[in-house]
Parts: C-alpha cells; sequence; structure tokens
C-alpha cells in the first residue's frame, strides 16, 4: 500500500521557518488544543469540508469548500524537488509543520530520509508532544527543531494547550544532550504567559539547556479569526489584545541580557 499523508496546506518561498528560501508543508492532525492556535484547520486529522465564503461586490458568494488533502511520499517530494533552485540558491530546504508533524510519524521519518538521501536541509516545527523513542529517531534524521515553548508551570500548560508539558520538556532536554539543532519558538499571549514570572521561568529553563543560543519570540496575531469562524470554533482569545511593540522589545531584551540570539518573529 503506498504511503500518504494528510496535510491542509503547502507553503512556498517561505523565508520564516527556517533558514533561507523554504518549503513548508503542514500535517493535519495535533492532539493539543491551544487557546492561540492560527491552524485550526490542522488540529482535524482528516479531511473536512466547509463553507468558504467571499463578498464580491457587496454580495458573500457561498462555496463548499476542502481543507486537506491526502498525499504520497512520491508526490510530496516532487513538490518539493520544484523548489530545489530556490532551495540551492539560498540554503534553504523544507520545514515540515502543522497541525503537528509527529501525528504522521511513520510519514514523517520516511519523507526524512528522502530529504536527507537528496542531501535537502531539513526542519521540524513541533510542539515536542511525541514519545522519546520518535524525538530521537527524528534527531537522526533532521538538520534543524523549531520547538515550541508555551510555559513551565504544568497546570497551566494544561489549562491553555489541553495536554501535559511533562514529555515535552523532557523532549527537549534530550534532543538538547543529543547536541541537535534547536531554534526555541515563544509564542506570546498576553495574558497567558507573558506575565514577568512566567517569562523568568522559560528564560531559566532554557539557560539550563545546552547549545541553545535562538530564540524566536512569536507574537499573538488575529490572522486567524476567520478561520474559526469558517470551522465553527470557539475562539476562546477573540478580542484580546496584541502585545504593544514597546512589550515586545522589553522582552526581547530581557532573553538578550541572558545570552539568547532572539527574533522577533519566525
Amino acid at each position: 500500500m503506498q504511503m500518504k499523508a494528510c496535510i491542509f496546506d503547502i507553503k512556498r518561498f517561505a523565508i520564516h521557518d527556517g533558514p533561507g528560501i523554504r518549503i513548508t508543508i503542514f500535517f493535519k492532525g495535533c492532539k493539543m488544543s491551544c487557546w492561540w492556535c492560527h491552524n485550526p484547520e490542522g488540529i482535524n486529522p482528516e479531511v473536512e469540508n466547509y463553507t468558504k465564503e467571499t463578498i464580491l461586490d457587496g454580495k458573500v458568494i457561498c462555496e463548499n469548500a476542502v481543507a486537506g488533502e491526502w498525499i504520497s511520499l512520491e508526490d510530496m517530494m516532487r513538490e518539493i524537488e520544484k523548489e530545489r533552485i530556490f532551495i540551492d540558491e539560498s540554503g534553504g530546504g523544507v520545514t515540515f509543520s502543522g497541525g503537528e508533524p509527529f501525528f504522521q510519524p511513520k510519514f514523517l521519518m520516511a519523507i526524512l530520509k528522502e530529504c536527507r538521501s537528496k542531501k535537502i536541509h531539513t526542519a521540524i516545527d513541533t510542539s515536542g508532544n511525541t514519545t522519546e523513542r520518535l524525538i530521537k529517531q527524528a534527531a537522526d534524521l533532521t538538520d534543524l527543531f523549531l520547538y515550541d515553548l508555551k510555559l513551565i508551570d504544568e497546570k497551566e500548560h494544561e489549562k491553555y494547550t489541553g495536554a501535559s508539558n511533562k514529555q515535552i520538556l523532557r523532549n527537549l532536554k534530550i534532543l538538547s544532550e543529543l547536541e541537535s539543532n534547536i531554534h526555541i519558538r515563544i509564542p506570546l499571549i498576553p495574558g497567558i504567559n507573558d506575565k514577568p514570572e512566567q517569562i523568568e521561568s522559560l528564560i531559566n529553563f532554557i539557560s539550563q539547556l545546552k547549545g541553545i543560543n535562538n530564540v524566536d519570540l512569536l507574537p499573538y496575531h488575529y490572522y486567524a479569526r476567520s478561520k474559526y469562524n469558517r470551522f465553527n470554533l470557539n475562539n476562546r482569545l477573540d478580542g484580546i489584545a496584541k502585545p504593544t511593540e514597546s512589550q515586545l522589545q522589553e522582552l526581547k531584551e530581557q532573553f538578550e541580557s541572558d545570552g539568547f540570539n532572539v527574533k522577533i518573529g519566525g
């Protein structure tokens, strides 16, 4: 039987998902339910039907649409190879995102092996919510982990993501011990994980890890609002204010004072 994955988007000419110009492939399926998720269409692992609304000349036009498609390993490699000239010229590669790439682990490992055989740089954008066995397996096959770190307090993490962070933090420590290339990504959500004590706990945890120098601060934005309406999902952060530029700069300087290279945005 031909191996396939369910994906919901392919983003070409991506410049915020790792070095160089990249192609980012978004896998469907995630065990978490973060309040601020900006890809809610990636949570359900199955192909979904929805109604797409377009406003034209003041009229609302509704049409049936689909979120997700099944793609074979061979076809995904063909899509990646189409971008090869941009990848090679820019020092880029392919980034596997989601949802959660580890939700479809067999396919993920297979595509990582294919890319490695063709010397294509790979990155995994992950919450780290997977098994120790899989994280170690991926560490042998990928060039970069874009590792989301949200909250250190377990109860708060469970409240806002629907999952414990014990294995997530353990997996991050494992990757650090294996000397994997890791960029920490911290979504900054006002009122949820931007309190001084929460930021300090994040800094303290990262500081104890080996070889992690790069931190990306990802400010909360409103881009996903229409998606929540489209899929009839409850937007639990509707009305929340975005972080201000001064707040972001202050947090950036706080991380930098502890020796990290910090970027605002991916």
